[in-house]
């Protein structure tokens, strides 16, 4: 089941793994050759020592001019530890299969995209022993598709301008567009188009309209990967109720309920939290009692 962006990633590429090549050859005009297979590998990357280190999507693609790795990074903030990540995982890669590793960052920040972009060097400052040079897809060069008929003429890519543009204030031409460029493919596709788009949306107005837009595709809503969606919605359907009767209870035994204390259980989202704060609100003398440890 798609538990974040960073899985979503994996999903879509594996369901078209050729997005990657098109962004790099339509996108950053980077003369990639043209893959004859392209196979998703184990993107577990750790070694006998118990240290931890995962991509977030490891494609191989087979190519005239020979194998490739394509190494794919969902960056959402500014990260400096990537900087010692990433040269890692190249090397390692490169060792292990013997193939030239391309790595890829994709990002929805401007400001992620600029700090990405920058060649990451190990050596003195005459001499690098070690350069790595991310390939980033970012808001600046993906093209922004608000247009039904070329969002209908590229689906993959109007996804990825979607993701890529969803905080903008074009956002919602985009989602619209969208919504109606996946009407003209088969459903299952659609399917995982549809919750790519709502893991990478930050923006709670923009993921809101996405999942209006998406109710009126029927077979969405049937399609196993919208379970997730749904859960989310029973959640956050409980989480609000929570915080409804911890701050109805207050008001209906008296106890006035300071803007500071309103504030706090209006931000929280730990369902287990809330059921607490809810029991404490029937007993409690002052607001303040509900958050004593924790």
């Amino acid at each position: 089941m798609v538990g974040s962006s960073h899985e979503a990633l994996h999903r879509i590429f594996q369901k078209d793994p050729t997005l990657l090549t098109k962004a790099l050859q339509k996108v950053l005009h980077v003369p990639f050759p043209e893959p004859r297979e392209i196979a998703a590998l184990n993107v577990d990357l750790t070694e006998i020592e118990p240290v931890e280190r995962r991509v977030d999507t490891l494609l191989r693609a087979e190519t005239d001019e020979g194998t490739y790795l394509l190494v794919v990074e969902s960056q959402g903030k500014v990260d400096e530890r990537k900087r010692g990540s990433w040269p890692y995982y190249l090397s390692y890669l490169y060792e292990k299969y013997r193939c030239e590793p391309v790595l890829i960052v994709i990002t929805q920040s401007s400001k992620t995209a600029e700090w990405a972009s920058r060649p990451i060097r190990f050596g003195f400052r005459d001499w690098h022993s070690l350069t790595v040079r991310p390939l980033v897809l970012g808001p600046d060069n993906v093209p922004m598709i608000a247009d039904e008929r070329q969002a209908e003429k590229d689906v993959p890519l109007a996804v990825l301008s979607a993701m890529t543009h969803g905080r903008g204030p074009q956002a919602p031409a985009i989602l619209e567009s969208l919504a109606a460029a996946l009407r003209t493919i088969d459903p299952d596709s659609a399917a995982v188009f549809v919750q790519f788009v709502d893991s990478c949306l930050a923006d709670p107005q923009a993921k809101q309209m996405w999942r209006d837009l998406m109710t009126a595709i029927q077979y969405f809503w049937r399609h196993p990967l919208a379970e997730q969606v749904r859960e989310e919605g029973r959640e956050q359907g409980r989480i609000e109720e929570r915080r409804e009767a911890i701050l109805r209870t207050l008001e209906w035994r008296g106890i006035p309920v300071p803007d500071s204390a309103r504030e706090r259980v209006e931000e929280c989202t730990d369902l287990a939290r809330l059921e607490t704060w809810a029991q404490r609100a029937l007993r409690v003398t002052e607001p303040t009692e509900l958050f004593t440890d924790g």
